[in-house]
């Protein structure tokens, strides 16, 4: 059997079960190949496929669990899989082989339990009448999503809860720091909470996540704007001033108009909400280079989102 993900080598072979997250057909020197993304609770890889590439690519669909014969080997210095035999899993079948839905899905290392208490807990603490109504409005309106869904597709949080997990560590990094520079800590956690609320229409998500004909042509950031428009609007009385303000929060969080926000951080909450986003999205995709790399040297390979190596030292962090 092949190994987890985590702990491939470069001469590891054999049998494995994984999510297909992502598959393409592409042009080669010799021909047509598969490009996949393969993953299970341990770790993603890409996978190749070279050999029987016009019987193989009607086997499996992106999103379906796989059943995989491959063998590893570098390339440019990063570990991959080399195909040599995939179909769809038939689970009555192949469960007799080893096969565990739970053991190909990546999911938060938190529990999901646990998360969904701070959540609740932390929207009860709002002192604001109407921003405690909008959190829970939404929240509730959204409960199934919340519970599961990923933070991004592939950037950060790219996993089951990953979502939950990304908001409550912002709101935990949030309140100190509105308390360092005496902003306003109930509007700050509505911009934490909210941010990124359009993904819940931005991206579908079952085993893999997938971008939704809405978020392709509106964009998170103006889908989450219409949720809290729409959600204050079932609110009696809700200040328009406040609205404004919660929405700004959402429409300027990714910082700049180069990184896809409509309008600039204008308020002490804004710019608050822009760095914590940033940061822990940052540190997010640094822990898992960090530990899904393969190599054996002292540094990662390049990362490049990040525009940078990493150092492997930092693991105990």
């Amino acid at each position: 059997m092949l190994p987890p993900l985590r702990e491939l080598t470069p001469d590891s072979s054999g049998v494995g079960f994984f999510v297909c997250t992502q598959k393409e057909v592409r042009p080669g020197r010799n021909g047509e190949f598969l490009s996949l993304s393969l993953q299970d609770s341990t770790g993603r890889v890409v996978a190749r496929v070279f050999d029987d590439v016009e019987r193989l690519k009607s086997e499996f669909e992106a999103g379906e669990f796989v059943k995989v014969k491959a063998r590893a080997n570098l390339y440019n210095d990063r570990l991959q899989l080399i195909v040599e035999n995939i179909r769809r899993v038939h689970p009555e079948q192949d469960r007799k082989d080893g096969f565990r839905e739970e053991d190909c899905v990546i999911a938060s290392a938190r529990p999901l339990e646990e998360m969904w208490s701070e959540l609740q807990g932390r929207i009860g603490r709002v002192g604001n009448t109407h921003i405690r109504q909008l959190l829970e409005k939404i929240v509730c309106a959204n409960e199934v999503k919340l519970r599961v869904w990923p933070a991004a597709q592939t950037l950060h949080h790219a996993y089951r809860a990953g979502f939950l997990e990304h908001v409550l560590q912002m709101a935990a990094v949030g309140e100190k720091l509105a308390e360092a520079y005496r902003a306003n800590g109930d509007v700050l956690l509505a911009g934490v909470l909210l941010h990124d609320i359009g993904k819940l229409q931005e991206l579908d998500y079952d085993l893999a996540t997938s971008y939704s004909r809405e978020g392709r042509l509106l964009g998170h950031i103006m889908l989450g704007s219409a949720l809290v428009r729409d959600a204050a609007a079932t609110i009696e009385g809700f200040p328009p001033l406040l609205l404004a303000e919660i929405q700004h929060l959402v429409l300027s969080h990714h910082g700049c108009l180069e990184y896809g926000s409509p309008v600039t951080p204008m308020t002490v909450e804004a710019f608050i909400l822009s760095f914590v986003d940033d940061l822990d999205a940052k540190i997010n995709m640094v822990r898992q280079a960090i530990r899904d790399d393969a190599g054996s040297g002292e540094f990662t390979g390049y990362h490049t989102r990040l525009e940078r190596v990493l150092w492997k030292g930092a693991k105990s962090v």
